[in-house]
């Protein structure tokens, strides 16, 4: 008898399975290959062992065929999560999510203190991430939380874990909220159960999340260190200056503005060293100066400020040189149309720059790049940016369409740095990348059309409408969603079709015998809690809603509290930064060690399955 006509029993196939998920997650928490890799090994090894020990139905058909084993690449929810990650890439491109927050944190600041303005900011964040990725919703979050704590004269250790905890609890909120809710449901039509709509758990989730929103608000920011020093040195390093030129226009928003007590309040996070009005220099302190058309400003302000600013004025800061007079209009679109890009250059040693001027050097017209800052370490410039004459060392700060800033490494009197080039947010599309968004959410919410359905044609608009190109697009999707989504399906449809969910959901069952359907609810929602802090939370949904089916089939209860008890406690991956994404994302900013998210998530996990114990029975019936 050949292995390949070897039939062994279920059991066999089960206890493989159950060692190949503990190895998998070994092999995650471990991380000693990278998480594509390990998941599509994952994938591999189901299809070859699947091969040779096949699990035989009563009609004498295997039932875990490569094409079920596979099909996890081509999921409704993978497929709604991709689109939606190309959906919030393209509000955060056309920075959208970036002027909605800074809007709210001016909102704040004039209103009311640390307390009333972090409670709105949150709040926000949480309503956000309801609709929208949590990830990008974080990354906009994130320099806003600290401007915030620099204005109170707060550590932004105390505020970014609970800006992470905040974007988690909103995604427990609607079906689209969160990839692990999406799972959740894809497993439930995958095993011919009523799936969830849209707001199906929405009272149960904003439940959890109004107590979440108090204990981060309240708790949190007690049980999590004050790392300040660490934070000015980091902010340091990141907040070097650049010189900078603005030009006022006859229809700048500045002109009329005064300086008063020689702070000039219009230039919120740049630093006014002089202003060129003809061939008078205006010196500090500037009590006298108010601001008129033709005025150039020379301000010192960091890569992050001249970023926003140039997204909404981008003229202002283009240096006008004489030649500009004689340059064809196309050259002045060159920097205002289209794609572009920021990076920042170096003066090389020996470079031909040096002791040259700008202007002198006619750099916009051998590069097609316009230089809109230089930041010399030892010294900080009062002179017309196209004055200056540049040392080697210097570094630029240039906007150009990519490929005009791709070919500066061939220019060899300058270097380009690496990890610079940062594309800027396209505010011109931003009306049309809201209204696809709310489109988006308008079709789903009120069910006209599958979820995954709109999510796809949302994604397809954006690159429709200009918003973002196809090659954007597709920077969008993250292989790590894409393999771990499908290694976590192609092993849930292993653990079902095995028995394996049944062994546990029966076992589990037993040793709490007698117990009510409620205790058994509140028990299995500690497990999968527990779990979600070791594995991704993409794997606890998947592997758990089997076991929370079988458990309400062997109780003779509706499945749904069950399956929202996964949803809820699958996304409680609050004490570990390996659960979510969201936690590695403030794990650096904040200067967080790993016990930190134990200190501040473990007192949050515990509080929500009291929450959920004590509400959830009673809403469901139980």
């Amino acid at each position: 008898m050949t292995i390949a006509e070897l039939n062994i029993g279920g059991s066999f196939q089960m206890w493989m399975i159950f060692a190949l998920i503990i190895g998998a997650l070994a092999f995650y928490v471990r991380e000693r290959a990278s998480m594509e890799l390990t998941s599509l090994g994952i994938v591999c090894v189901l299809l070859v062992f699947f091969h040779f020990f096949p699990v035989i139905s009563d009609t004498g058909k295997s039932v875990v065929t490569p094409v079920r084993i596979l099909q996890g690449f081509a999921n409704p929810a993978l497929i709604t999560v991709l689109a939606l990650l190309v959906i919030g890439q393209g509000m955060v491109r056309t920075g959208v999510l970036d002027r909605a927050a800074a809007m709210v944190l001016d909102f704040c600041g004039e209103r009311g203190g640390l307390l009333f303005a972090l409670l709105i900011l949150l709040l926000v964040a949480i309503v956000i991430s309801a609709f929208l990725n949590n990830i990008p919703v974080v990354v906009i979050f994130i320099p806003i939380m600290q401007a915030l704590a620099h204005r109170f004269g707060r550590s932004p250790s105390k505020l970014l874990i609970p800006l992470s905890f905040a974007a988690v609890l909103g995604g427990m909120t609607t079906l689209i909220g969160s990839s692990t809710n999406l799972l959740v449901n894809s497993a439930l039509i995958e095993m011919q159960v009523t799936p969830f709509g849209f707001f199906d758990f929405s009272v149960p989730g904003v439940v959890m999340a109004s107590v979440g929103l108090l204990y981060v608000l309240f708790i949190a920011p007690l049980l999590l260190p004050d790392r300040t020093g660490m934070v000015d040195e980091y902010t340091d390093g990141q907040g070097r200056q650049f010189i900078a030129q603005m030009t006022l226009s006859d229809d700048s928003e500045l002109i009329g503005h005064d300086a008063l007590g020689g702070h000039f309040a219009a230039l919120p996070g740049k630093t006014l060293r002089t202003v060129y009005r003809g061939d008078e220099a205006i010196l500090p302190p500037f009590e006298d100066y108010r601001a008129r058309a033709g005025d150039v400003l020379v301000v010192a302000a960091t890569r992050q400020v001249l970023t926003k600013s140039l997204s909404s004025d981008p003229g202002t800061f283009h240096p006008k040189l004489e030649s500009d007079d004689d340059a064809p209009p196309s050259e002045g679109e060159r920097w205002t149309a289209g794609e572009q890009v920021l990076a920042e250059v170096m003066v090389a040693p020996g470079s031909r720059l040096t002791g040259l001027t700008l202007l002198q050097i006619g750099f916009r017209y051998k590069t097609h790049c316009i230089v809109l800052g230089v930041q010399r370490r030892s010294r900080m410039f009062r002179s017309r940016l196209t004055d200056i004459r540049l040392e080697a060392g210097d570094v630029l700060l240039v906007q150009g369409q990519p490929a005009d800033v791709t070919h500066l490494r061939a220019f060899r009197d300058v270097v380009v740095l690496e990890g610079s080039a940062q594309e800027l947010p396209a505010l011109t599309h931003a009306k049309r990348a809201l209204l696809i968004f709310l489109g988006v959410v308008g079709f789903a919410a009120t069910g006209l059309l599958p979820i995954v359905v709109t999510a796809l044609c949302g994604a397809a608009a954006m690159v429709v409408v200009g918003v973002m190109n196809v090659r954007q697009a597709f920077q969008a999707v993250d292989p790590k969603v894409v393999t771990t989504i499908a290694a976590a399906l192609a092993l849930g449809v292993a653990l079902q079709e095995t028995g394996g969910a049944g062994y546990l959901a029966g076992h589990l069952v037993a040793a709490l015998e007698g117990a009510s359907p409620a205790v058994m609810l509140s028990f299995f929602f500690l497990l999968v809690a527990g779990a979600s802090n070791l594995i991704s939370t993409k794997t606890s949904a998947v592997l758990f809603t089997p076991i929370a089916v079988d458990i309400a089939r062997q109780l003779g209860v509706p499945v749904e509290p069950f399956a929202v008890a996964v949803i809820f406690a699958a996304n409680c991956s609050f004490a570990s930064p390996l659960g979510y994404q969201t936690n590695l994302l403030v794990m650096g900013p904040g200067h967080y060690r790993f016990g930190d998210f134990a200190r501040a998530g473990l007192p949050l996990i515990f509080l929500l399955w009291v929450v959920f114990s004590l509400f959830a029975p009673g809403y469901y019936g139980l």
